[in-house]
C-alpha cells in the first residue's frame, strides 16, 4: 500500500487490518476434491468476469498430512525491503511475510469490528473513549517472553516518539490522551496509556466513535524485551528487524535470503494450537513467471494473481481461482503541496502547477475507465467512481454522479478555463499561455504497467494535454514511492494504488495530519467531516453513512485525486491445499492452512 506507504499503503496506513486468510479442518472428512472449482468460472459473452462468481474458499476438504510443506509466492517486480515488522514495514510485499509469523492481539469479525477471540479482549466505558485491553494468558513471543501490556504501551511509545522514522503515526495515534504533547516533546510519557497490570492496557481517547474498534486502536505489540534499549530512530534498520524478526504467529523464521524469500518453521508453542505445516517458504515470484511457477508447483499459491493474465489461464487444471472485491482501488493523483515534517501537516501550494481543478476534472473526463477495465483486465477491474469503495457496501455512494468518458466535455472544460493552444500545435497552453507539460509518474509492474500508462497519456493529449512520464520511462515501485514522499518536484501527477484497510474511515489517506495523504491537499470542510465520520455521534451508522455522502462528494467536487478502477483480488491456490480461505466471516486462520499431498499438483 506500500501496498500500503507504497502501493496499496493504506492497508498500512490505515492500519492495513487485513484478515488472514485461514482455517480449521474437519478430521472426518475424505481426501477428496469437490468438483466446484472456482477456476470453472466463465467469462460472459464480451470475455468479462464478474468476481461475484467466485468462490472465497478452497474445495479441497482432506485431512492436512503431517509435515507439509507449503510455498507462498508475493507477486512482485522488485524485492522484498526487508522490513519485517508490522511497526515498521512499508512496503506490502513485507506485510505477507510478517503476516506469517506475526499477527494482531485482535481477530475481527466479517465487518471488520474488533471481536474478543483474538489474542486479547476489550471492554470500552459508557463515554465511548476508555478501552481496557487485556491480552489472554498463553500469548507468549516465540522467544518464549509473554507478551505484556508493557510490550502494547511501547509500541504506542515508539510510533509517537518524534524520532520514530515510520509511516504509522497519524490521526489515530493523535486521538490518544496525552500522545501530541508526548510527540512534540512536551511530555515525558503518553497520559492516556495506562498500564493496570502484566496482562492488562487502559487507553483513554480523546474520541470515540467507531473507527476505534475497526483500526483505530494499534493491534500489535513490540516486544519491550527486545527494543526496549534501542534508539528508536535505528529500530527498523534493527537485525531484529532484518535478519531475526520476532512474532506471535504460527510459525518463526527460520532463514532470510535478503530481498528473494524467507524461510519459516513451526511454532509448537503458537497460543491457538499447533500449526498445520512444518514449513512456510515465503518468495518473491515476477509477475512474468507467476504463471510458470503456478503451473509446475513451484508455489502452492501466490498472494495475488495479476489480473491482466487470468484470461489466457482461467482454467489452469491445477489450481483454484478463489476471489472477493478488494480492499482497494487505483487513481491518478495530483501534487497540489508539500509536507511540512516539523509541523506534522500537509501545506498546500495555491500555485501548483496542478491547481485548477478544472484541469484536473477535464483529465478526469478524458479517460475511459470502463474500457481501461475490460480490455486491461476482463472485468475483474471496474470504472471507479467515489473515494469510499465497494468492499464498504454500506457506505459506498454509488449514485454520486462522477465524471465518466466524454472528452468533448474535456475540450469544454479546458476551453473555458483558458486552456488553449495558442501555437497551433496541438497542444493547449497554460491560462498564461506559457507552455503547458504535465510530468507524469507511473510505476513499473506487470504487462499492463506500460500500455496503460500510455493509454493515459495518449487519452490526455487527445485534449490537447501535453503529459510526458517522468524520466521518460516507468519507475520502479520502491523509488516511485520514495520520490512520492518526498514530494519530488518531477513529479506533477502519479498514477498510484491505495489499500484502505478494514476501517471505512478515510483519515489516514486524507486527512492533513497524515504523511500519506500524497496530493498534499486539504481544507477545512475536509477536516470537518473526517472528524465528524469517526465521532461518537458517528456510531449510528445512517448519521456515519450522511457524513460520508457529503465526503464523498467534496472529493468530487475537489478531486485531489480520482480513483480510476475498483478492483478484485484473484487468488489461485493449488489442489493440495486445504483450510484456506478470503471470506472475513469464516472461522478459518492461516495456522489451520495446511496440504494433502507431500508434492504439488502440476498442470496436466
Amino acid at each position: 500500500m506500500r501496498k500500503t506507504s507504497k502501493w496499496l499503503l493504506s492497508l498500512m496506513l490505515v492500519l492495513l487490518l487485513a484478515l488472514a486468510a485461514c482455517g480449521g479442518g474437519d478430521d472426518n472428512k475424505s481426501d477428496k476434491k469437490s468438483d466446484n472449482k472456482a477456476s470453472e468460472n466463465k467469462a460472459s459473452e464480451d470475455g468479462t468476469f464478474n468476481i461475484e462468481d467466485f468462490s472465497m474458499t478452497t474445495s479441497n476438504d482432506g485431512k492436512p498430512i503431517e509435515n507439509g510443506n507449503l510455498t507462498y509466492g508475493v507477486v512482485s517486480d522488485t524485492v522484498f525491503e526487508g522490513t519485517f515488522n508490522f511497526n515498521f514495514y512499508q512496503a506490502a510485499p513485507d506485510y505477507e511475510v510478517i503476516a506469517w509469523f506475526d499477527e494482531p492481539l485482535f481477530d475481527n469479525d466479517e465487518n471488520y469490528a474488533y471481536t474478543q477471540t483474538g489474542a486479547a479482549t476489550w471492554e470500552v466505558d459508557d463515554s465511548g473513549k476508555v478501552y481496557t485491553l487485556k491480552i489472554k494468558d498463553g500469548v507468549n513471543w516465540q522467544d518464549g517472553e509473554p507478551v505484556t501490556a508493557e510490550d502494547w504501551a511501547f509500541a504506542y511509545e515508539v510510533i509517537g516518539n518524534k524520532a520514530y522514522k515510520g509511516i504509522r503515526y497519524g490521526s489515530d495515534f493523535e486521538n490518544v490522551v496525552g500522545m501530541k504533547e508526548y510527540h512534540e516533546g512536551k511530555a515525558d510519557s503518553i497520559s492516556g496509556i495506562k498500564v493496570m497490570d502484566e496482562k492488562t492496557l487502559q487507553i483513554t481517547f480523546q474520541e470515540g466513535g467507531p473507527s476505534l474498534i475497526t483500526g483505530g486502536i494499534w493491534p500489535y505489540a513490540l516486544p519491550k524485551h527486545i527494543f526496549g534499549d534501542m534508539d528508536i530512530a535505528k529500530m527498523a534498520e534493527s537485525d531484529v528487524v532484518r535478519k531475526n524478526p520476532i512474532g506471535i504467529g504460527p510459525y518463526k523464521v527460520e532463514s532470510i535470503v535478503p530481498g528473494e524469500s524467507v524461510t519459516l518453521v513451526k511454532n509448537e508453542n503458537y497460543w491457538r494450537g499447533e500449526p498445520a505445516l512444518e514449513k512456510v517458504t515465503v518468495k518473491v515470484v515476477s509477475p512474468s513467471t507467476v504463471v510458470q511457477e503456478l503451473k509446475t508447483g513451484g508455489v502452492d499459491m501466490v498472494d495475488s494473481f495479476p489480473t491482466d493474465q487470468f484470461v489466457d489461464n482461467a482454467n489452469m487444471s491445477n489450481v483454484e481461482f478463489l476471489g472477493q472485491v478488494e480492499n482497494s482501488y487505483t487513481y491518478i493523483g495530483f501534487k497540489l503541496g508539500k509536507w511540512d515534517a516539523k509541523k506534522g501537516e500537509v501545506v498546500v501550494d495555491p500555485n501548483a502547477k496542478m491547481a485548477d481543478v478544472n484541469l484536473r476534472r477535464a483529465m478526469w473526463y478524458a479517460v475511459d475507465n470502463d474500457a481501461v477495465g475490460k480490455k486491461f483486465y476482463n472485468g475483474l477491474r471496474w470504472n471507479a467512481t467515489t473515494l469510499i469503495i465497494p468492499f464498504f457496501p454500506e457506505y459506498h455512494n454509488p449514485d454520486i454522479e462522477t465524471p465518466t468518458f466524454d472528452p468533448e466535455k474535456a475540450k469544454q472544460i479546458l476551453d473555458e478555463a483558458g486552456y488553449k493552444d495558442v501555437d497551433g500545435d496541438g497542444l493547449r497552453e497554460n491560462p498564461k499561455g506559457e507552455e503547458l507539460v504535465i510530468n507524469f509518474a507511473s510505476m513499473s509492474g506487470g504487462d499492463t504497467a506500460e500500455p496503460l500508462a500510455q493509454y493515459y497519456i495518449q487519452s490526455w493529449k487527445n485534449v490537447g494535454l501535453n503529459v510526458q512520464l517522468v524520466d521518460g520511462r516507468l519507475i520502479e515501485f520502491n523509488t516511485f514511492y520514495d520520490r512520492l514522499e518526498a514530494d519530488d518536484p518531477a513529479y506533477d501527477i502519479y498514477q498510484g494504488a491505495w489499500g484502505t484497510g478494514t476501517d471505512v474511515n478515510p483519515s489516514g489517506i486524507f486527512a492533513g495530519n497524515s504523511s500519506a495523504n500524497y496530493p498534499r491537499w486539504t481544507n477545512e470542510e475536509n477536516e470537518k467531516l473526517l472528524k465528524d465520520g469517526a465521532s461518537m455521534k458517528a456510531m449510528d451508522p445512517a448519521y456515519r453513512k450522511e457524513v460520508y455522502d457529503q465526503w464523498q462528494q467534496l472529493m468530487v467536487d475537489n478531486i485531489p485525486l480520482f480513483p480510476t478502477l475498483y478492483r478484485a483480488v484473484i487468488v489461485p491456490v493449488n489442489d493440495r491445499v486445504v483450510n484456506f480461505t478470503l471470506d472475513p466471516a469464516s472461522d478459518l486462520r492461516r495456522y489451520q492452512i495446511g496440504v494433502t499431498a507431500e508434492k504439488p499438483a502440476v498442470e496436466k
